[in-house]
């Protein structure tokens, strides 16, 4: 799943438009190394988002099968660092 797939399906970034955006300005980051939004994410895989007010790290921990999944199950989803 592309990374910014992935950071609107988990509930991470509301919108994918805006995690595609934020891929393109060069804040998020996976494994330390700047991704693109045609980036594939992996389990395990550390994803890093440099907000103005300070860096957030999450670690994927599965790859949702649907669009969307339920903010209740996000945590089976994302882990947050």
């Amino acid at each position: 799943m592309r990374v910014d797939k992935w950071l609107a399906a988990v509930n991470v970034i509301k919108r994918r438009t805006i995690a595609s955006d934020m891929v393109k300005s060069g804040v998020v980051f996976i494994n330390g190394l700047k991704a693109k939004a045609s980036k594939k994410v992996a389990i395990g895989d550390k994803i890093t988002i440099e907000y103005l007010k300070g860096a957030q790290n999450y670690e994927v921990l599965q790859i949702p099968t649907t669009k969307t999944i339920p903010k209740s199950k996000k945590e089976e989803y994302v882990k947050e660092l």
